[in-house]
């Protein structure tokens, strides 16, 4: 069955940076675009980053260009979301994602919270 393992998150002052990794197993990880999303408390989930099934392509959303970086590497099933001068604005569970045909599969997310 498709498995999808957050790790990385934490608690990290404004300004500072984190790096979650998403173990993924059960599908053929190199076949398939993956996600990062996340969701802050009391607000909707939201699609931060994607990153093509070879790597060559990603997208963001505005509020994290420039400080966020989506990347996978294949050999090892894992995609990653390298985040770098977070505030904290960035406080809430990040969620590794994949759509395979018609569905959605998520990990069990993992907390980031941006405090001083």
């Amino acid at each position: 069955q498709v498995q999808l393992v957050e790790s990385g998150g934490g608690l990290v002052q404004p300004g500072g940076s984190l790096r979650l990794s998403c173990a993924a197993s059960g599908f053929t990880f190199s076949n398939s675009a993956m996600n990062w999303y996340r969701q802050a408390p009391g607000k909707e989930r939201e699609l931060v980053a994607t990153i093509s099934s070879t790597g060559g392509s990603t997208s963001y959303i505005d509020s994290v260009k420039g400080r966020f970086t989506i990347s996978r590497d294949n050999a090892k099933n894992t995609v990653y979301l390298q985040m770098n001068s977070l505030t904290p604005e960035d406080t809430g569970v990040y969620y590794c994602n994949t759509k395979l045909v018609i569905w959605n599969h998520w990990g069990q997310g993992t907390q980031v919270t941006v405090s001083s």
